[in-house]
């Protein structure tokens, strides 16, 4: 893996603080904004760890058990002051099959896993 790792650890990095910061660390936003903020961050995650050459099948099964998973956790960890939301689920899951499609584009393209 070597560096190519690297941009797919900052992207998991900025998801647990995007979605484990307690509710008065969020920024006001317009309504509908932590739903494209949701949509991108799994995009990144998945074109990331596609990048990384990770496996596609262990690696859409791990984001798509961490969106739920986190949905859950903000529900569940009352500190937060945070709510899990379905909703946000699903964006997490048309994230990751966005970022899917963008790293496909990507292999098909080039003739090899983004970059390679």
């Amino acid at each position: 893996m070597g560096p190519r790792i690297l941009p797919f650890v900052v992207a998991v990095s900025l998801s647990v603080i995007v979605l484990f910061t307690p509710a008065s660390g969020v920024p006001t936003a317009p309504p509908g904004t932590d739903k494209v903020v949701h949509f991108v961050l799994f995009a990144l995650l998945m074109g990331t760890g596609r990048y990384a050459r990770l496996p596609s099948g262990p690696l859409l099964t791990g984001l798509l058990g961490y969106a739920a998973v986190s949905e859950a956790l903000q529900w569940l960890i009352t500190g937060l002051n945070r709510s899990g939301d379905v909703l946000d689920a699903l964006v997490d899951v048309a994230g990751v099959g966005f970022g899917a499609l963008v790293a496909r584009s990507f292999t098909r393209k080039r003739g090899t896993p983004l970059g390679g």
